[in-house]
């Protein structure tokens, strides 16, 4: 039988995924302790009780909710922490706190994407920098589409981790009636599926720009699926230190690849699609005011596919549209090339 994980749940950012997660957890009952790096943003939710820049229309009851700008005062009152910053930022924040203080709480990483600064998965950073149990660490993984969660629009989301109990304590943390849990062992393959359909779905984005049509883009989604499931299978023992190969063909990976290609709320498709119609990349994200995971992650997914002989031909186009300037018709004339 799964336990329920016990004591104090703190998150770690509130942009549009965090705040999501903030208020399932709230609406099942969980008080949560939440950090925040913006001071204004803190005031505003004590104040005012929802988030001014994300999600603005969820509401939170007060009780439920204790922001803090303080990382260390929200990690010792924690036993069980879900991290919720972009990757490009999140080394740098788990950084800020000494490591003892990451040594004996529960991971729960939100994060889809890679660390910019060491191209590493969450867990294998920690791992690495802190010797971090893999035992007491979970990721959540979709599709779930923040925007959806604010409207309690029907949803699922997979939770990974190597300790059935720990993962399935996961779950139950956030399962309701707008959110439908599942659970696997693969806390690689799962996590590397949603660096690598964030990649894809800037190329989605950037073929709708250039005026490319639906049988097109559906040409494109499935020769990016082929593409991750082989890296994902292929290459298993390169990229998966776990000896047991998941179900690739379910909602975690083929699910979160189509909406995240095809969604209006998907970041990354908008990303592209701005680059598509000639934005620079610093001119898109300043339009967007948010993070495209997708960005970041074609360049780790270059570092990684080189580091392990990994051919990945879709992903290293669009890291030379976004990184090497290759204009982007020119590339899309070339990767028509390539599909089937």
């Amino acid at each position: 039988m799964v336990k329920k994980l016990t004591g104090q749940i703190g998150i770690i950012g509130n942009g549009s995924w965090g705040t999501a997660l903030a208020k399932i957890l709230t609406d099942n009952g969980h008080v949560i302790h939440w950090w925040i790096r913006n001071e204004e943003a803190i005031t505003y939710l004590k104040g005012r009780h929802h988030n001014p820049h994300y999600l603005t229309s969820v509401r939170f009851i007060p009780d439920t909710i204790l922001p803090s700008g303080n990382l260390d005062e929200v990690l010792d009152a924690c036993d069980t922490i879900i991290v919720a910053v972009p990757s490009a930022y999140a080394q740098k924040v788990i950084e800020q706190a000494d490591s003892s203080k990451w040594q004996n709480i529960n991971i729960i990483s939100a994060i889809k994407g890679i660390l910019p600064d060491s191209n590493l998965l969450l867990n294998d950073y920690l791992s690495a920098k802190f010797n971090y149990p893999l035992e007491k660490y979970v990721s959540i993984m979709g599709p779930c589409h923040a925007e959806e969660v604010a409207e309690e629009r029907l949803s699922y989301l997979t939770f990974s981790g190597l300790n059935d109990n720990l993962t399935g304590a996961a779950a139950k943390l956030f399962g309701n009636t707008y959110i439908n849990t599942t659970c696997n062992h693969d806390i690689w393959g799962a996590q590397f599926a949603a660096v690598l359909k964030n990649i894809y779905a800037i190329g989605a984005g950037i073929a709708r720009a250039l005026d490319y049509g639906d049988n097109f883009v559906s040409v494109y989604i499935t020769n990016c699926y082929r593409e991750m499931y082989h890296f994902l299978t292929d290459h298993f023992d390169k990229v998966h230190p776990s000896s047991e190969r998941p179900d690739f063909h379910t909602s975690a990976y083929l699910g979160d690849l189509l909406v995240t290609c095809y969604s209006l709320h998907s970041r990354n498709r908008t990303f592209g699609t701005m680059i598509g119609k000639g934005y620079s990349v610093k001119a898109a994200m300043l339009e967007m005011n948010m993070v495209a995971e997708g960005y970041y992650a074609a360049r780790g997914m270059q570092a990684i596919s080189k580091q392990f002989s990994i051919n990945i031909p879709i992903a290293t186009f669009i890291y030379k549209i976004l990184w090497e300037n290759l204009n982007p018709s020119d590339g899309f004339l070339k990767l028509e090339q390539l599909l089937s």
